[in-house]
């Protein structure tokens, strides 16, 4: 409850407060004084009685003197005296064990380095709010603090059945031995039983190949996922014998989007607006059968002057027709990433600002610290989710219901 202005002017006069010095003096000295009492609540409640108690008390246990402390805080450095208790059992929860610093600052760097700021731009921001001068060396080890954090979660046990999982990789530079290769970041978000985005796995490793991609599989298996209806992927050379390898009753959808614009590389700009409008005739068909025979028709029309753009479409033709089986609402799901191309623009935002990182570790940071934003925003379920499930339930009964 904020002091009314006769007290203000009553804390004013008992103090002879002429200068912004002062006030922050006992500030500072208050934040200190608040902090010990604190503390020693904190001894009586885990004893059960209040210091300096006569008569019996509810325990044996007794308080046990004080330990200095030094702490770092917005007010800068002063020392504490953490009350003890004779057993030992007495465990502070304001000010943890190791916790010497409690300004916030880490919280804040590890927070402005989620969202892409550079090692400069913090600098800047902190120096600016607590006048801290902090090393790019310092914001690394900062940042660091949350790497087990990261392990957790990367072998986090997961859900028993995703009913949609995409899978996509973004490229990168990391400095490695003097040289400055491509590494692969394998983003794997998917869709619950319940209907709400997921991340169940990020990793960095080499250049994107169906073998690292058979491994990643291998670790959703062993970390939980027994099954996925649909798989949802580009046409890297090997995906559909990685997944059918783990995942055999799995259905692979190629990703629509991924091969509109596989084919509208090789159409010149003056047709480009033209072709892609007669192309919407076969992705919006009402079934295969309507879709197959637009497909002719686009090939009569336009296969001698862009054969590839066509072929590319009747040589993936298994894997791109699976959506046509399926209502509207499951088809909008299946047939684009839009899932991956909004997480590939969030990635993007926050790592801009690095034409070269220094580490797999340093690009695993931040991608990890984007994916917590990112998912915190994820608080709807997907659109007429409670038909998609239903139609789901229909068509594969026990194998979805029989884990939920």
């Amino acid at each position: 409850m904020p002091a009314t202005k006769q007290q203000i002017r009553q804390i004013i006069a008992d103090n002879n407060l002429n200068s912004v010095a002062d006030v922050y003096s006992l500030l500072r000295d208050s934040f200190k004084d608040i902090l010990q009492e604190l503390m020693e609540a904190e001894l009586d409640a885990s004893l059960g009685y209040e210091k300096n108690r006569k008569g019996d008390t509810p325990t044996s246990n007794k308080r046990n003197g004080h330990s200095p402390k030094t702490l770092k805080s917005q007010y800068g450095e002063f020392q504490i005296d953490v009350p003890r208790d004779r057993d030992g059992e007495f465990e502070p929860k304001l000010i943890p064990k190791y916790q010497r610093d409690i300004s916030g600052i880490e919280e804040k760097v590890i927070s402005l380095h989620a969202r892409g700021m550079s090692t400069r731009d913090i600098h800047d921001q902190i120096q600016e709010l607590y006048g801290m001068e902090l090393s790019a060396e310092m914001v690394s080890k900062i940042t660091d603090r949350i790497l087990p954090e990261i392990k957790e979660w990367q072998s986090r046990p997961l859900n028993p059945i995703y009913p949609f999982v995409f899978m996509d990789c973004i490229h990168y530079k990391v400095r490695e031995d003097g040289r400055i290769p491509s590494r692969a970041a394998y983003i794997v978000p998917g869709i619950t039983a319940d209907g709400y985005k997921d991340i169940p796995s990020i990793t960095v490793g080499a250049n994107e190949t169906s073998k690292f991609w058979l491994g990643m599989l291998n670790d959703l298996k062993n970390r939980g996922v027994q099954d996925v209806l649909f798989f949802c992927v580009d046409g890297l050379a090997g995906f559909k014998e990685a997944i059918a390898a783990v995942y055999p009753d799995a259905r692979i959808q190629r990703c629509v989007i991924h091969m509109l614009r596989n084919s509208f590389k090789y159409v010149s700009y003056s047709d480009l607006k033209k072709f892609s409008s007669d192309f919407k005739s076969v992705y919006n068909a009402p079934n295969e059968t309507a879709a197959l025979s637009e497909l002719e028709k686009i090939k009569g029309k336009w296969g001698k002057k862009y054969p590839y753009a066509v072929s590319n479409w009747e040589n993936n033709w298994e894997d791109v027709s699976s959506f046509f089986q399926f209502s509207d609402d499951i088809r909008r799901i299946m047939y684009t990433t839009n899932i991956i191309e909004g997480l590939n623009r969030q990635y993007r935002k926050v790592t801009k600002t690095k034409s070269v990182f220094p580490s797999d570790t340093a690009l695993e940071k931040m991608l990890y610290l984007a994916s917590g934003n990112v998912v915190k925003k994820w608080t709807q379920r997907y659109r007429n989710w409670d038909q998609v499930f239903n139609q789901m339930t229909v068509l594969y009964g026990d194998r979805l219901t029989q884990y939920l």
